[in-house]
């Protein structure tokens, strides 16, 4: 008879356990489409560093120019790395950059992020000088 009961125990957890773990799996199959779109990128300031510049965003590595957007396919626990770059451009350039992380699962609707890249002259009389750029993206849920 005891036996029985503690059979029961077991089989009534088991039941439970498996019924409690099934939306987790569920949801591990699911997706999340999120556009990143780069809306600008001006400069700040700039204390002698340059005048002619290149800025660039990447998202997980894919390059996006100025105005224009990219939708990517997520899991809910993957994040978006998101960086930003400004470049001098001379014989010597001088590079700033600036990254964020965004976890898919934390977007719940359109929202604007903002990067601050500063850009140090490296060489000659102004050396040692910065220039500061922000960039602004806007990241929404699809």
């Amino acid at each position: 008879m005891r036996f029985k009961v503690i059979l029961n125990w077991i089989m009534c957890l088991s039941l439970f356990f498996c019924l409690s773990a099934e939306p987790t799996y569920a949801a591990s199959g699911k997706t999340v489409k999120v556009k990143v779109t780069f809306v600008s990128a001006e400069l700040q300031e700039n204390n002698h560093v340059g005048n002619e510049w290149y800025t660039g965003l990447k998202v997980n590595g894919s390059e996006i120019g100025e105005g224009t957007g990219k939708t990517f396919t997520l899991k809910p626990n993957v994040s978006l790395k998101v960086e930003a770059i400004a470049e001098e451009q001379d014989k010597i350039p001088d590079t700033g950059s600036d990254t964020m992380t965004i976890k898919a699962s934390s977007i719940k609707k359109t929202a604007d992020k903002s990067l601050s890249v500063t850009v140090t002259e490296n060489r000659g009389r102004y050396s040692g000088n910065t220039a500061t750029w922000k960039f602004v993206v806007k990241v929404q849920k699809q």
